[in-house]
C-alpha cells in the first residue's frame, strides 16, 4: 500500500490526513502529542516532534514511504525537505525550506533578485535597532499565525516587543522593518518541477495595529485585473528567488495607498486559516489538498479551475466580529461549515490562536460583516 508521511498532526493538517485516507493511502502522521487532533485520524502516529528530522527520517525509512508532506506549518516545512532530501523523494531542498522559514534569509534572498518590500534588519537586541522613522514591525524570523508580531510605535515600546519576539522565536532572533500600509492580500500557488501556477488570490481583513490578527479571508480578490496580473508576476519572481519548486506556495503582499506592491512574507507551504484546505476549492473547484499530495508522491496533473471562480470565504468570530457568533450558531444562506470553538472572547487579540470560532462560506456574492473596534 503506497504509504504517505504527514509532518505535523494538529488541526490544520487533519484535511491533509483525511483527503489521504479517502483516496486509499496508507498515513503515517508525526507530532507532539499536545493539540494532535490529526493523530486520530492516522493509520499511524508517532510522538515526535516535528523539528527532530533525524529521527523522523530514520522513521519514515523504516516504514517505506512514498512521499512525505504538510499543509499549513512553517515549522514542518525544513523536516519535509530533510526526509524527501535524505529518502529521494518529490520536494524541495533544504536550502530553499530554511529561505522560506527563516524570515531573515527571505528578506536578503528577496532584495537580491530585485523583488519589492520594505527595510529590514535582523536583530538580538534593542541597542542594534536602526534609526528609522517609527512605526516599525517587529516579529520572530521563524513563527506564523501572527505570533509576536508588534507594531512598535516608539522607542520605549521596542524593547518589550523584541523579548517577546524573541521569546517566541525557535533561534531566539527579531526581525524588525519598515511598516507597510495598504490592503493585505496572498497568492496562492502550486509548483512543480519550478513551473508555478497561481491557484487564486485572497483579500484579507486583519485587526490592524498592533498585531495584525486576521479577521476574514476572501475569495476571489476585488483587485484591478491589471493588479492581479502583477501580483501573479511578483509571485512567480518570489517563488524562483527562494528555490521553490515543487509543493504549495503562499504569498503575502501589501498593495499601497498609491498602487505600489510589496512583498510581505512568501511561504512554501498552504495558507493557513482554510485558506488552502478549503476556500481555494470552494472558489475554483480544485483540490488543492489533493494536488499537494500527488506532487509528494511524484503524481502530479496540471490543475483544472473553473472557468468562473466564486466567492468563498472564513469569518472568525472574535470581539472585532461579534456578529458572526450567530451565524455560527444558527447558520445561513451559503455557510458550508461553523464551529464554535470557545464562547468566551479573548481581548485583545494578539495571534490567531486567540479567535473563538469561524464560519466558512460559499456563494455568488462575498458575505460581509462589520468590523469592530474590539472590547
Amino acid at each position: 500500500m503506497t504509504t504517505l508521511a504527514v509532518i505535523g498532526a494538529g488541526y490544520l493538517q487533519l484535511p491533509l490526513v483525511r483527503t489521504a485516507r479517502a483516496r486509499g493511502l496508507r498515513v503515517i502522521a508525526f507530532a507532539w502529542p499536545e493539540g494532535a487532533v490529526a493523530a486520530a485520524a492516522a493509520d499511524r502516529f508517532y510522538p515526535v516532534s516535528i523539528v527532530e528530522r533525524a529521527k523522523i527520517t530514520e522513521l519514515c525509512r523504516a516504514e517505506q514511504i512514498d512521499g512525505v508532506c504538510t499543509i499549513a506549518s512553517d515549522a514542518a516545512v525544513p523536516t519535509v525537505a530533510a526526509v524527501a532530501a535524505a529518502l529521494g523523494l518529490p520536494g524541495n531542498s533544504e536550502h530553499s525550506a530554511r529561505l522560506t522559514t527563516d524570515k531573515a534569509a527571505m528578506r536578503r534572498a528577496l532584495a537580491a533578485a530585485g523583488l519589492p518590500g520594505p527595510r529590514f534588519r535582523e536583530l538580538r537586541s534593542s541597542a542594534e535597532v536602526p534609526d528609522w522613522p517609527y512605526p516599525l514591525i517587529v516579529k520572530p524570523v521563524d513563527r506564523s499565525g501572527s505570533l509576536g508580531v508588534t507594531r512598535v510605535e516608539n522607542a520605549d515600546q521596542l524593547a518589550t516587543a523584541l523579548r517577546h519576539a524573541r521569546e517566541v522565536s525557535f533561534r531566539h532572533a527579531a526581525l524588525v522593518e519598515e511598516l507597510l500600509t495598504g490592503q493585505e492580500v496572498s497568492v496562492e500557488s502550486i509548483s512543480h518541477r519550478g513551473r508555478h501556477r497561481v491557484l487564486a488570490i485572497t483579500d484579507k481583513v486583519t485587526t490592524g495595529a498592533p498585531h495584525f490578527v486576521e479577521l476574514a479571508h476572501h475569495q476571489p480578490s476585488r483587485q484591478p485585473e491589471s493588479c492581479r496580473q502583477q501580483l501573479a508576476e511578483l509571485t512567480c519572481r518570489a517563488l524562483d528567488a527562494l528555490e521553490v519548486r515543487e509543493g504549495a506556495g503562499h504569498s503575502e503582499f501589501r498593495i499601497g495607498p498609491d498602487g505600489r506592491i510589496a512583498i510581505t512574507e512568501i511561504a512554501a507551504r498552504m495558507g493557513g486559516d482554510f485558506i488552502g484546505s478549503d476556500l481555494v476549492r470552494l472558489s475554483t473547484g480544485y483540490d488543492f489538498v489533493g494536488g499537494v499530495i500527488d506532487l509528494a508522491l511524484g503524481t502530479f496533473a496540471e490543475p483544472e479551475l473553473r472557468p468562473t471562480s466564486r466567492c468563498a470565504g472564513v469569518w472568525f468570530y472574535t470581539d472585532r466580529t461579534p456578529e458572526a457568533l450567530t451565524i455560527i450558531r444558527n447558520g445561513g444562506e451559503g455557510v458550508v461549515r461553523a464551529e464554535l470553538l470557545n464562547p468566551q472572547l479573548i481581548s485583545p487579540l494578539t495571534r490567531s490562536a486567540d479567535r473563538s470560532g469561524y464560519f466558512l462560506y460559499c456563494g455568488d456574492h462575498r458575505l460581509e460583516l462589520p468590523v469592530h473596534p474590539g472590547l
